[in-house]
C-alpha cells in the first residue's frame, strides 16, 4: 500500500504478464523461464488463471537483468538472490573474467587493424596472427565453466599468474604432451612400491607440473581439488579429454603419502 500526501492510500499497481513484460522490456517467454527456474514468480494470479505482477516484481527483474547483463548465469543470479551466494566475491570473479575478455577483444581489434593496414599496402593480410588469436579466445572459453570452483582471492591469483606467463596455444601444447608422457609412465610402473625412488620421481614430475598451474599457491590448489571432485559435472568434452585410469591416480596418491 502506497501512502500520499493527506494520509490517503493507493493500492500498488498489478499487471497482468503481457503489461509488465512491455514494461520491464523483456518478452513473455523470459518471464516465463525465469518462473519456471524460480528467479521470479508471480505475485499472484487473477480468477481467470493469468499470471499478475506488482511494482515490487519490477525491482527483483532489474536485478536480474543486471547480474545477467554482466554474463553471471540464471543458477548463479539464483543463488545470489537467495543470499546463498556473497555478492561481493562473484562481482570480483566477474570483474576478473570481463578483463580477460576486454584484453582479448584489444587483441582481435589490433590484429585487424594490422591487417586492414596490410591490405591497403598491396600485401597479404598476417593470417597467422588471427589463428592464433583465434586459438586463444578458444582456448579461453573451452575454461570459463571451471571458474566457479575457485575463490575471488584464487582468481586473482590465477590472472597474475597469466600475466607473468601468458597460457599460450603452445603452452598448452606441451602442458599436454608432459602430461600424456607422465600418465603413460606413470601406468607402465603400477605395482611398483609407491615409495621406491622411481615411483618417488614420477611423483616428483605430477608435483612440478601441477604447481606449473597453480604455482605452489594454496589457495589455487583448493579450487583444483574442487574441480576434479566434482568432475561427474564436468562438460562431457573435457571430462572425456582429462580422463585418467583410476589405478594410475591411486598409485600417485600414496606415492606421494610416502614421500610426506
Amino acid at each position: 500500500m502506497i501512502v500520499l500526501e493527506g494520509g490517503l492510500k493507493q493500492k500498488p499497481m498489478v499487471y497482468r504478464i503481457q503489461e509488465f513484460a512491455a514494461l520491464a522490456g523483456v518478452t513473455i517467454r523470459a518471464l516465463h523461464h525465469y518462473d519456471r527456474l524460480g528467479l521470479l514468480k508471480p505475485s499472484g494470479c487473477s480468477n481467470a488463471g493469468y499470471r499478475l505482477y506488482r511494482d515490487c516484481d519490477l525491482a527483483r527483474l532489474e536485478q536480474i537483468v543486471v547480474l545477467k547483463f554482466l554474463g553471471l548465469p540464471l543458477k548463479q543470479i539464483g543463488r545470489l538472490l537467495k543470499r546463498e551466494s556473497p555478492l561481493a566475491d562473484t562481482l570480483r570473479r566477474q570483474q576478473l573474467v570481463l578483463a580477460e575478455k576486454r584484453q582479448q577483444l584489444d587483441a582481435a581489434i589490433v590484429a585487424i587493424a594490422h591487417a586492414e593496414r596490410s591490405m591497403q599496402s598491396g600485401r597479404e593480410p598476417d593470417w597467422d596472427a588471427f589463428k592464433k588469436i583465434v586459438r586463444e579466445i578458444e582456448m579461453q572459453n573451452n575454461t570459463e565453466w571451471g571458474r566457479k570452483y575457485y575463490s575471488a582471492e584464487a582468481q586473482a591469483k590465477l590472472a597474475e599468474l597469466k600475466k607473468k606467463q601468458p597460457w599460450t596455444p603452445e603452452l598448452q601444447a606441451q602442458v599436454t604432451k608432459d602430461w600424456t608422457t607422465l600418465l603413460a609412465d606413470v601406468e607402465a610402473a603400477l605395482g611398483e612400491d609407491p615409495a621406491d625412488p622411481k615411483a618417488q620421481a614420477l611423483a616428483a614430475r605430477w608435483r612440478k607440473l601441477v604447481d606449473g598451474f597453480t604455482g605452489g599457491d594454496p589457495e589455487i590448489q583448493k579450487g583444483l581439488n574442487r574441480m576434479w571432485a566434482d568432475k561427474a559435472n564436468w562438460p562431457k568434452g573435457d571430462a572425456k579429454r582429462f580422463q585418467i585410469n583410476p589405478a594410475v591416480q591411486e598409485f600417485i596418491v600414496k606415492a606421494m603419502k610416502a614421500s610426506s
